[in-house]
């Protein structure tokens, strides 16, 4: 199966020329380290950059440059700055081509739960409810099952949703599904893995 730099590879494929882009926390973040050469595309953060840089060698970091997940990163010559309303105008408004986030759960119709867990304390959804319901693809990232085991790919989200039918694909450890009409299809085992250990992963319906 494939690792976690792996995942961020094979999510780094579904990148195309002079996309605009936005990447979630977690895995997403490793996209940036993979971009395909020959492909320009132009990242974007919810505090209000357009144009990330990579992330910065150890003892090069500037605190003041983030990402929306607080991680130091680096900016380019062409890098702009602006204020967290406008970037928000961005991504509502359909300027961004594809985010590519992390989930806790993704059902069978595209529904996504990213954002919290009932009893634990969270700070807000951030800005994963815009993005699902403003951009124009949302790939999903993640680990097939969660730490006991248990399917993340489900038939419907037990977690409070970010946005309902809103994920076009998932890329896990296991493989890549596209969400279709009635339910998941498989369009790519990982490396060492059979369609039948997703199948047997998988709780949500698989319709090929």
């Amino acid at each position: 199966m494939w690792d976690r730099n792996q995942m961020a590879a094979r999510a780094a494929m579904e990148l195309e020329d002079g996309m605009y882009v936005n990447l979630g926390i977690g895995i997403p973040t490793l996209v940036s380290n993979y971009i395909p050469e020959g492909i320009s595309v132009t990242l974007q953060s919810e505090n209000g950059m357009l144009g990330m840089g990579p992330f910065p060698f150890e003892g090069e970091e500037d605190p003041d440059l983030i990402n929306a997940g607080k991680q130091t990163i680096t900016e380019l010559p062409q890098t702009a700055y602006f204020d967290s309303a406008t970037s928000f105008g961005m991504i509502r408004g359909g300027k961004i081509a594809m985010a590519i986030l992390g989930a806790m759960e993704v059902a069978e119709n595209g529904d996504l739960a990213n954002w919290m867990i009932p009893g634990k304390l969270v700070k807000g959804m951030g800005g994963a409810m815009d993005l699902v319901s403003g951009v124009g693809r949302v790939v999903v990232v993640m680990d097939h099952t969660n730490k006991h085991g248990d399917s993340k790919v489900l038939k419907e989200c037990t977690l409070p949703l970010t946005g309902k039918g809103v994920v076009n694909r998932i890329i896990t450890n296991l493989g890549v599904l596209d969400v279709v009409p009635g339910g998941l299809e498989i369009i790519e085992c990982a490396t060492g893995v059979s369609e039948e250990e997703i199948r047997s992963a998988t709780i949500a319906k698989i319709v090929n």
